[in-house]
């Protein structure tokens, strides 16, 4: 660990911070329409994650369930993960032929603060959903895949 100027506060190392989020994916988040784990439980360096979200109601999205894959390179937290739909999606942030949610257009990866979190991604996009411009737009057949 290392303090930061003046001691003013520590900086927790990534594997302990990925363990917590670990811990907190693995409890389940809120009202369970979001959740996140790690791909390979062997992954000593803790880097790929697979998210669901459970589409918001009232929106074009209800009921459906998205799959998103999330990898966190060795500067995370410094860094947001990249993240990447692998259930087909049509929204604003989200490139249509990858399923890349571009940092650009996704407020939270384009100001990322080291106190994000996976969650507060997966929570985020769930309400991006929800936004105007993404809640009535077309979606592609539920099931498929990027």
């Amino acid at each position: 660990m290392t303090l930061g100027s003046g001691g003013s506060g520590v900086v927790v190392p990534r594997n302990f911070r990925l363990l917590e989020e670990l811990e907190r994916g693995e409890k389940g988040i809120g009202d369970g329409t979001v959740s996140y784990g790690m791909d390979d439980g062997d992954d000593i360096y803790m880097r790929s994650w697979t998210g669901t979200i459970i589409g918001p109601l009232n929106t074009v999205h209800e009921g459906r369930i998205y799959q998103l894959k999330l990898f966190c390179d060795k500067d995370y937290p410094e860094k947001p993960p990249n993240v990447r739909f692998h259930s087909r999606v049509n929204m604003s942030c989200v490139n249509h032929e990858s399923g890349v949610v571009e940092p650009k257009k996704f407020g939270l990866l384009a100001n990322w603060q080291r106190e994000y979190t996976m969650e507060d991604i997966l929570t985020q996009l769930k309400k991006e959903m929800a936004a105007p411009q993404n809640r009535k737009l077309v979606q592609p057949p539920e099931g498929t895949f990027f």
